[in-house]
């Protein structure tokens, strides 16, 4: 599958669906982004059933923004709208493909719960501490 590029405008589209997408967050005059760049493009060739997208962070500043990205490359991992993997850093191609067979192995009803406990967690030590 080809590489998109993502915008504002097609960000949340492209990573609400189901399935896996990968997001790199990178810049043209960034050396370690140019070299983590033919890693990413032949895993998305490999993995047809996943989205592979790279949000240029110059001209998509304030995708950027909203994700905290401070350093690039930054890899971005999203698997049926929920983040599982946000790491700056190039990565070498075993362990990209050790990261996708990951968010492919996850049981993602596992983590929504896992996620719901967490928030209910912190809402009863939310209202727990209002009540002092």
């Amino acid at each position: 599958m080809a590489v998109v590029e993502l915008t504002k405008d097609t960000f949340t589209e492209t990573v609400s669906g189901e399935g896996i997408t990968l997001i790199d967050f990178w810049a043209d005059w960034c050396p370690p982004c140019k070299a983590f760049a033919p890693v990413y493009d032949k895993a998305a060739a490999k993995h047809g059933d996943i989205t592979f997208g790279k949000v240029d962070t110059e001209a998509e500043q304030e995708l950027a923004m909203a994700f905290e990205i401070r350093s690039i490359p930054t890899l971005m991992i999203v698997r049926d709208g929920v983040t599982l993997y946000s790491h700056p850093g190039a990565l070498r191609e075993a362990a990209l493909e050790d990261l996708i067979a990951q968010a492919r192995a996850l049981d993602m009803d596992q983590v929504r719960k896992a996620m719901a406990e967490q928030d209910g967690a912190q809402d009863a030590a939310g209202a727990e501490s209002a009540a002092r």
